[in-house]
């Protein structure tokens, strides 16, 4: 049972502030009698009144309460769901397994930019199976078996039998649907739900990955085929001790490994993306952004990024200026960075976000810009990009460069990065200094490229003296990274 505090911001964005969990196993021997056991339910209304005290305690104003596949199963469904609602004021909606698909399939598409997927996401009494492509639905499976359910059927048999037997019967589930056996080779398999998230924590130990982040984490097969193999191999009541794997989870683990590797095997794809966007994240995007419901959000990256300005009261019209002054300069020197067309993407993220930084301190905002944009989570982008992003960010107003630092991140940027960071960070750095005033004095920019000097001519309305005082001062980091001469006008 998960509770999700959030803040609701104008514009159809919102927050995350403050969650808790408890681990109930509510849909457990259900399978027996099609009951919700007492115990279970005596627990389940317990962590319910913890949650309305927290509720409570925030001035909590809107609950959005649904349930899925244990509640839906249950024939006391209706008994539980009153008793609920007069204890805790709670008002379940009890999904169906199409609406529960669908909301996990706008959890991952308003979050996500994979244009062509497949999504499994895999609870204790359910498995969803969502096929998309161009950012529509194609197909769904629901098959009504899970990792506690599956753990029940093999519960007797020694860790390594278990799992062959489980690997054998969600094969024999799987061979029926036919779209999944027919996916061509650009088709992504993205991982939703607790046992995802394990995985990709397990990986990031493995892999000894420098970014504390879930969301868009790949999962190549050779990592999971040894972490599957690792885990398969420990006796349930030593699991435990595999870091990055939650001890409440560790007993059926890797009934939810095995389910996932037969899904992988009929489905031929050669990693995971993981996915930290599911079904509580398609209900927020439905409520806050209600043409969701309908149609995914158009730019995911860019609805990510302005959900950061805002939250963190950002000089909106000043960060898009410095932003189109930026795309400016990347095109009118192109001829000189000669960068490729991909850099445009971290480039923008650094210069919407430039002045993040300052929600700390006005001095060394820069290198507090690198940790926000580092640790911002931001929806729609690669790993490599958000990295990037930091330290162009970084760099927009400092000349120095940490190599240090900069080897912490390696294993996902290219010898050729480096370069291409510094030429860029001196972008945004006139760019920046183009808005000194944050007025948007300076409309449109032309450079001139003569010989070792590079003409900036600026057109502008009204006084911009201080703007070109200001882009002027970045001369030396220009002559450094272009070989060139900087003269503005």
């Amino acid at each position: 049972m998960r509770l999700v505090l959030a803040n609701i911001l104008p514009g159809g964005y919102y927050v995350v502030f403050d969650g808790q969990k408890e681990t109930i196993r509510i849909g457990q021997d259900i399978e027996r009698d099609g009951f919700i056991k007492p115990a279970r339910i005596a627990q389940a209304v317990k962590t319910m009144k913890m949650f309305r005290k927290l509720c409570d305690s925030y001035g909590v104003d809107r609950s959005i309460a649904v349930a899925a596949s244990s509640i839906r199963k249950a024939k006391n469904q209706k008994s539980f769901v009153e008793e609920v609602s007069a204890v805790c004021g709670f008002k379940f909606k009890v999904l169906t397994d199409e609406e529960e698909a669908m909301h996990i399939y706008q959890g991952v598409i308003n979050s996500m930019d994979i244009p062509k997927g497949v999504i499994m996401d895999i609870s204790g009494n359910s498995v969803q199976l969502i096929q998309y492509n161009r950012r529509n639905v194609v197909n769904r499976e629901y098959l009504p078996f899970g990792s506690l359910t599956l753990n029940d059927l093999f519960v007797d048999q020694p860790a390594e039998i278990q799992s062959q037997l489980i690997e054998s019967y969600v094969l024999d589930q799987l061979s029926s649907i036919q779209w999944l056996k027919e996916l061509d080779s650009d088709y992504q398999f993205v991982g939703v739900g607790g046992s995802f998230r394990n995985l990709a924590k397990i990986c990031r130990r493995l892999r000894r990955y420098p970014l504390d982040m879930i969301h868009n984490f790949e999962i190549f097969s050779a990592d999971f085929s040894t972490i599957y193999n690792m885990v398969k191999a420990v006796d349930p009541d030593k699991r435990a001790r595999i870091k990055g794997l939650n001890s409440e989870r560790a007993d059926i683990f890797s009934c939810s490994l095995s389910a996932v590797k037969s899904v992988l095997s009929i489905g031929k794809f050669k990693n995971i993306v993981v996915s930290g966007s599911g079904l509580r994240e398609g209900l927020m995007f439905n409520y806050t952004n209600p043409t969701t419901v309908e149609k995914p959000l158009a730019d995911v990256m860019g609805h990510s990024i302005y959900t950061m300005m805002n939250y963190y009261d950002i000089n909106i019209p000043h960060a898009e200026h410095v932003c189109n002054l930026t795309i400016q300069l990347y095109k009118q020197l192109r001829v000189l960075h000669k960068l490729p067309r991909m850099y445009v993407r971290p480039l923008r993220i650094a210069a919407l976000m430039h002045d993040v930084g300052m929600r700390i301190k006005f001095y060394d905002h820069n290198r507090h810009s690198f940790y926000f944009i580092l640790n911002s989570n931001l929806y729609g982008l690669s790993h490599r990009d958000i990295v990037l992003a930091a330290f162009i960010a970084q760099g927009h107003r400092s000349d120095d460069f940490n190599l240090s630092e900069w080897s912490r991140y390696k294993d996902l940027l290219r010898d050729e990065d480096i370069v291409a960071v510094m030429k860029l960070s001196v972008i945004l750095q006139i760019a920046e200094s183009l808005d000194r005033s944050m007025s948007g004095a300076i409309k449109t920019l032309n450079c001139d490229i003569l010989g070792d000097s590079v003409i900036m001519k600026t057109e502008s309305e009204g006084d911009c003296s201080l703007e070109i005082k200001d882009a002027m001062k970045v001369g030396p980091d220009f002559a450094r990274a272009y070989r060139k001469n900087l003269e503005v006008l």
